[in-house]
């Protein structure tokens, strides 16, 4: 039983209703959210090899979260070639005559 104290958002996953407990500013992140994985699961459930809701859902989650890795490690990387440029950067100002 839901309160009705507490704001809800309604999303579709495969096609079937959710209602989720979720604050007005963050429906629209939810709602993305929510797009985003369906599409993912629809993905998975139209390849037919997995037909079970729950399969479906852990697959997708499975492939969400090695997505979010591998875009944290290409962040992590930038960064540190960031880091590294700028040490050099420094260094060669260090090193420059100055005026």
């Amino acid at each position: 039983m839901t309160d009705a104290s507490r704001p809800t958002t309604e999303i579709t996953l495969l096609e079937r209703q959710y209602v989720i407990a979720c604050p007005p500013d963050e429906q629209d992140k939810l709602e993305r959210a929510a797009r985003y994985l369906d599409r993912a699961m629809q993905g998975i459930h139209a390849q037919g090899k997995v037909v079970d809701r729950e399969k479906v859902a852990i697959m997708a989650a499975l492939n969400i979260t090695h997505e979010l890795l591998e875009a944290l490690e290409e962040r992590r990387a930038g960064e540190q070639s960031l880091g590294e440029l700028s040490a050099k950067l420094e260094r060669a100002l260090a090193d420059a005559p100055s005026r």
